[in-house]
């Protein structure tokens, strides 16, 4: 995939991010080479792992290429179900977005990146939503999407009438010729008591905004 848009970050987080981006967004597998290239038995969140050791290690991994291997999703005619959640600590705060598909027919896809080193939770909304429209569209052409979101502002002004927010400028109009190229796509409101898988690749996001000075 193409790198998404963020809002500012350190340099180290912006090179995480674009391991992220080399990975299409598969945050476990991107942190799991990043970790493999980090000398000993540290790893990208390890407290004993200077940034230096990081940033040596990412390097390697872009050096690398992308990872080998097909892409089981690369089909039509799938039933998906999105699930998108955004994270911010502070609000304003280290921000991240994380997105989960689903499909009887293929594996679950996590998906996960930083957002911005100060951003607030809204922004991380409309950045999770974009980014699992975008990993969709780069795997599959599918035959209906449920995206499950639990933020109304989002839903509001994707769906409804809603005026949104500012920050949401780099995403929305993506997010809206994504949807509009869709054969069929419904929304489905989550509150707190929903379990939401994105939200866990949504903290490691916000983990990952956090790096560096």
């Amino acid at each position: 995939m193409e790198p998404l848009p963020t809002d500012r970050l350190s340099p180290l987080a912006s090179r995480v991010d674009d391991v992220l981006a080399l990975y299409g967004y598969e945050i476990g597998p991107a942190i799991e080479a990043i970790d493999g290239a980090v000398a000993g038995y540290g790893g990208l969140f390890s407290p004993g792992t200077s940034d230096g050791e990081i940033r040596a290690a990412v390097e390697e991994v872009l050096a690398a290429g992308p990872p080998s291997g097909g892409d089981p999703w690369r089909s039509g005619d799938l039933d998906v179900v999105l699930y998108v959640d955004g994270s911010s600590r502070g609000n304003p705060g280290p921000a991240g977005a994380g997105a989960v598909l689903r499909a009887a027919e293929g594996p679950t896809v996590r998906l996960g990146r930083p957002v911005g080193a100060s951003a607030e939770n809204n922004t991380a909304e409309y950045a999770a939503l974009h980014l699992g429209l975008e990993a969709l569209a780069a795997r599959c052409d599918p035959a209906t999407v449920e995206v499950r979101i639990d933020s109304r502002t989002v839903i509001d002004d994707i769906w409804g009438d809603g005026e949104g927010v500012a920050a949401a400028a780099p995403y929305r109009p993506a997010i809206r010729d994504r949807l509009a190229a869709l054969s069929a796509c419904e929304w489905t409101h989550l509150v707190d008591s929903d379990p939401n898988p994105a939200d866990a690749r949504a903290a490691v996001g916000a983990d990952i905004a956090a790096l560096g000075p």
